[in-house]
């Protein structure tokens, strides 16, 4: 997907905070907290919206962190155009048919968990095709419940274009009749659906996070999956740090705690995350949330810096730090930055494995030419559970030490 640059301001980044606290409410048939344990295998199958996905990692990654040390394997198997019937799967070589390719995909992949996105595509038959949808998406859920994996139904997202010619009334109107429909689905057989299309619409009326009319950016995939916490109900709270420094001695809240000071001009302390943040996407770098503020008092007049294991990170005078400094870099951006990385590296080594460039000769009709390839797909399963190790151990949060010094 091109890459675009995305102008955001201040306000529309804290409105965004809002309707994502306000909008992304799933249903689910039950109160069970949502929770991804050691051996879970979770699948993300559908059309260009997880296809998409490949390029940012942002669903995996706020899953992994937020359980983090916990070793659960993801597989995408979203693919461009895909519907219910797997027919964007097709190949020369046939049969397998299309859905047989899906069903092969989905049951390979052992799932414990399926996210499932489809309907985009399907919602072009409008009306017509509604009943068709109805029956090829409880056949696929027939087929997940099969495999004793449990799953959770995703809308579809909305059609934005500024070009009226291109009857984006009527489009949204049919992908809304789809999701209405998906809702039933998911309540007639005790599935949690989440409504990701409300969020998302309103979000891109004062943010650019759709690209090309219908696909999401690397910004639209930081808030969806900051909707898909919210929705199963594992949101991250970044907490901000205040420090007063006084005579008798000095105060911190959680999860902040002094280790050392030294007369209101060196103030050393620890912080013990539970989780990784999120790493913000390049568009929102330059804006106030959703960052942690670190605000400090009690110092004495001038210049102080900020390292975190001896890395600086920050540095403002002492009314600054009294006012509130906005962090935004240091180790554990750089280490969920490698984890986010890692995970790129694991899912395109997934993507070739599993969607071969020469497919039709490696293991189509004409396997007799380069068949002997095959077993070269099967090795990259190695390199792939090396990286998932990786992830697992990278994923935990450290303590990191903190010192704010006076500059002289």
């Amino acid at each position: 997907m091109r890459k675009m640059k995305v102008p955001v301001s201040v306000g529309s980044v804290l409105l965004c905070m809002f309707l994502l606290c306000r909008s992304a409410v799933a249903q689910s048939p039950s109160q069970v907290p949502f929770e991804l344990k050691d051996g879970d295998k979770v699948v993300f199958l559908g059309n260009s919206l997880f296809e998409n996905e490949f390029q940012s990692g942002y669903l995996e990654l706020a899953l992994t962190t937020r359980f983090p040390g916990r070793h659960v394997t993801f597989r995408n198997l979203g693919w461009t155009g895909d519907n219910v019937w797997g027919q964007a799967r097709s190949t020369y070589t046939n049969p397998p048919t299309p859905y047989q390719h899906l069903i092969n995909q989905l049951t390979g992949a052992k799932p414990t968990l399926v996210f499932i996105a489809y309907g985009g595509v399907e919602a072009q038959d409008g009306q017509a095709g509604l009943a068709k949808f109805n029956e090829g998406y409880n056949q696929l859920l027939d087929k997940i419940d099969a495999l004793g994996a449990k799953s959770i139904l995703l809308s579809t997202t909305p059609v934005i274009f500024e070009d009226t010619s291109a009857h984006i009334s009527q489009r949204n109107a049919d992908l809304k009749l789809y999701n209405t429909e998906i809702s039933k689905i998911a309540t007639s057989r005790k599935k949690q659906f989440i409504d990701i299309y409300s969020p998302i619409e309103a979000l891109a009326k004062n943010t650019l996070i759709i690209e090309n009319g219908s696909h999401l950016n690397e910004t639209g995939y930081f808030h969806l999956a900051q909707i898909l916490q919210k929705s199963l109900g594992i949101p991250y709270e970044v907490k901000d740090i205040n420090i007063a420094i006084g005579k008798s001695g000095s105060e911190a809240t959680a999860p902040a705690q002094v280790t050392q000071n030294v007369e209101g001009a060196t103030v050393q302390f620890t912080i013990q995350e539970n989780t990784l943040p999120l790493p913000l996407p390049k568009a929102l770098l330059t804006t106030s949330a959703p960052l942690r503020k670190v605000k400090i008092t009690g110092l004495k007049k001038g210049f102080y810096t900020l390292t975190a294991d001896q890395q600086q990170i920050a540095a403002a005078s002492a009314k600054e730090w009294a006012e509130g400094v906005t962090i935004s870099q240091g180790p554990d951006y750089y280490q969920v930055k490698q984890v986010q990385e890692m995970i790129q590296k694991k899912n395109d080594q997934f993507f070739f494995q599993y969607r071969p460039l020469n497919r039709t000769y490696i293991l189509g009709f004409r396997a007799y030419e380069q068949g002997r390839h095959a077993k070269g797909l099967e090795d990259q399963s190695l390199i792939m559970k090396w990286l998932e190790g990786q992830i697992a151990t990278h994923g935990v949060p450290k303590q990191r030490v903190y010192e704010l010094k006076m500059l002289k």
